[in-house]
Order: C-alpha cells, then sequence, then structure tokens
C-alpha cells in the first residue's frame, strides 16, 4: 500500500501517524516544504521517501510531487494530512490521482463551509444556532432583529476561530460591515453554551473504533481575540449524548475512514428557541483530528496510542489494540508569555510533577488559540484538574 502524507513534519507530532503506518508494512512517502536535513531524525526514520517542494501553497509543485511518487512506486491508495489547513488541497489531489479513499473535491462544501453544514445537521435530528449569510447591512440588521444581540460573526470557510468576532451592538456591526473582507462570513445568533467534542477514529463502514471527546470551558474567540490563556480537556468518559449526536453526524456526513473531531454546543441555560439546559446543539465538524498535541491527549486520557490506531485503520480497517479502562481527565492548560504568574514553571513542575505528562513551547502558528507554553496533565479527577488549571494561571 503506498500512502503519502503531505506535511509530515507539522504539527511536529504527526511523525507518529507515519511511524505507526509503516511499522503496519505501509509505504510512507512523504511531501513537505522543510529541507530533509532539517527534518526531525524520527520523521525521517517514519518515511520511505521524502519529496521537498518550495511551497506546498503552490499546487503544481504539490501536483507533480504526487505525480512523481506514482511513477516510482505504482498507484497511490492513499492521500492524506490530518490537517483542517490542506483538506481541500488533499481532495483535489485524491480527485486528481483518482485516489477514492478519502474526500473528494466534490464533498468539501458540506464539510469545509459552516452554512452547509446546517442541513446534515437538520437531517441528523440535531439543532444549530439560527444563521444568516452577512450579504448586506440591512439584511444583518433583519436578522438580528429576530435572534437579537449578540451575534457571532466568522468566515463561512475558516479554520478554528480565524477572524471571528461575538458584536454585541448596531455600531460594531456598522463597523464589521465597515472593512469586511470579500470573502464570504456567515452570521450567527449567541449560544449560551460550552464547547464539546466528538473525537472519533471511523473505519471504512462508517462504524467507530475509537471514540473520546473534549471540553472547552474557555471560548477559542475570546482566547484568539483577548489573547487569553488556554483552557481544554479530554474527559475521563465520553458523555452518552455527545456519543448519541456524533455518531448520527457520522452517518449524515457520510464520515469513512476517518479520524474526526466534531464541535457541539452544550447548552449553559434555557435558550429559546434552540432547547433547555444542558441540550446538544451542532456547532460544526472537522473532518481530522483536533489539533496540536490533542493526539497526544487523547493517549493519556485514555492509556491508548491514537497514532497506531488510525494507522491499523488505514492498514487493516481496525484495530488489535484493546480499549483500557484506565481512564483521566487529561488537561491542556498554556500560558501566554509576558504575563506575572503566582507560580513560576519550575514550582509548577515540582507541585504537578506526578501529573504533568508534556510540557514546552507552542508552535508559533498554533499560538493564537492554544497560548505560547503549555502544560497537559492528567488526573483521575475532575475538581483535581480544576486546581492544576487555577494555580497555573494564577
Amino acid at each position: 500500500m503506498n500512502l503519502i502524507f503531505v506535511s509530515p513534519n507539522f504539527p511536529l507530532n504527526y511523525y507518529n501517524f507515519c511511524r505507526e503506518l509503516k511499522n503496519d508494512g505501509v509505504n510512507v512517502l512523504g511531501i513537505g516544504d522543510c529541507p530533509y536535513d532539517q527534518l526531525d531524525p524520527k520523521c525521517r526514520e517514519s518515511l520511505t521517501e521524502y519529496y521537498k517542494v518550495n511551497s506546498l501553497e503552490d499546487y503544481d509543485q504539490v501536483y507533480r510531487a504526487v505525480a512523481f511518487f506514482a511513477f516510482k512506486y505504482g498507484r497511490i491508495d492513499w492521500i492524506e494530512s490530518n490537517n483542517e489547513y490542506w483538506l481541500e488541497r488533499d481532495a483535489r489531489l485524491r480527485t486528481d490521482f483518482h485516489v477514492t479513499s478519502g474526500f473528494q473535491s466534490s464533498d468539501m462544501k458540506k464539510i469545509k463551509y459552516k452554512s452547509e453544514m446546517k442541513a446534515y445537521y437538520r437531517k441528523a435530528k440535531i439543532p444549530t444556532a439560527r444563521y444568516h449569510l452577512t450579504t448586506d447591512l440591512s439584511s444583518a440588521k433583519k436578522f438580528i432583529k429576530k435572534v437579537g444581540y449578540p451575534v457571532v460573526v466568522k468566515p463561512d470557510n475558516g479554520v478554528g476561530a480565524s477572524d471571528t468576532h461575538r458584536i454585541e451592538n448596531e455600531a460594531e456591526l456598522e463597523a464589521f460591515y465597515a472593512n469586511k473582507p470579500e470573502v464570504p462570513y456567515i452570521m450567527e445568533e449567541f449560544v449560551r453554551g460550552v464547547v464539546c467534542s466528538y473525537d472519533a477514529i471511523i473505519d471504512s463502514q462508517g462504524n467507530p473504533i475509537f471514540e473520546s471527546g473534549n471540553v472547552s470551558p474557555m471560548s477559542i474567540m475570546d482566547i484568539v481575540n483577548n489573547n487569553d490563556n488556554s483552557f481544554f480537556y479530554i474527559v475521563k468518559d465520553l458523555a452518552p449524548d455527545v456519543r448519541e449526536a456524533g455518531r448520527k453526524c457520522v452517518d449524515v456526513f457520510g464520515v469513512r475512514s476517518r479520524f474526526i473531531h466534531l464541535e457541539f454546543f452544550r447548552l449553559q441555560e434555557d435558550q429559546k428557541p434552540l432547547g433547555k439546559k444542558g441540550d446538544i446543539l451542532g456547532l460544526e465538524v472537522n473532518m481530522r483530528p483536533s489539533g496540536g498535541v490533542t493526539p497526544d491527549m487523547h493517549n493519556f486520557a485514555n492509556s491508548t496510542n491514537v497514532y497506531k490506531i488510525w494507522a491499523d485503520m488505514i492498514a487493516f480497517d481496525s484495530s488489535k489494540l484493546e480499549e483500557s479502562s484506565d481512564r483521566y481527565f487529561c488537561g491542556f492548560g498554556s500560558r501566554r508569555l509576558g504575563r506575572d504568574f503566582v507560580r513560576s514553571h519550575e514550582e509548577i513542575m515540582e507541585q504537578y510533577r506526578d501529573a504533568i505528562c508534556m510540557e514546552g513551547p507552542v508552535p508559533e502558528a498554533l499560538s493564537s488559540a492554544m497560548g505560547n507554553y503549555m502544560y497537559l496533565a492528567k488526573f483521575k479527577e475532575e475538581e483535581a484538574l480544576y486546581s492544576f488549571i487555577q494555580d497555573l494561571f494564577a
């Protein structure tokens, strides 16, 4: 089996996907813009061959790299990056090279455009926030008259919380329209809820072979816009209603052979006409793993190896890795540089040395949403996790 992995060196931990594929006997072919001799040795060792392009943004260069591998090794069976930024590029390459083991260009609307996702949530009978595509100021005012302030505006096709804003009043609304870039934006009523997720590895029949999820008590929009510290955590046990909503979405979106991260709101209060406190609402689908070090967090929380489970899914359409009953809450807490914290790094490490699984700087490309210096720590009890976060951010 020949698999092309796009950008195997970023994020740094993604070489683990390649390593486990190679361990399963897959021919792993890397394409990236990093010089070969600057790749982490563990990344180099995980690849059969690496093709450097000057820019991954240049489709012609990447196309030629795929063509070279196809000429040298034969039919390409998979093209993957597991990265939101390259989803459309991956799909175009699959379409152009007739690689059918993944989403094609024709699938992109339903999984990349937030407005298009709404129809699939309706099919799954999962409510969502009411929305409006921001065509002009007059129609936006009519929409807000129906749903009230505040509203949230963001690119209809965007990554994470990029350029996402909460609009509180008419002055802010007019300022947004005066400076709105020439790309489609979606406006939604503000949901008073906490973001939670369904993270799963799905086989070729649409069945989950791994399931987990996270909770984000802090709004990513606020973290980005306020340059705030960052905190979220993997739950010890996935809530039954999140599991049910996630599986419904897998079905209606036609997910096959993928590692996914589906986001939902859990209402913190009754909010007409959306639902009652505690209800689940659809937020957005991400047809790739949750980014950065989150795969490692799934490993720490579930005492498992999601890199291997994913590779086994690719190679064998199943995994023999047994599910562990040894589970934890695994938290991600990341500080912003330049702030005065009560406890120094050394004090945090000393106090929580038995709980901390990983620590280090966040790559600059991810720091806007994930802070500058992160700590991963796992605890049996949720209260202990929150105590850690309070000490970290004090």
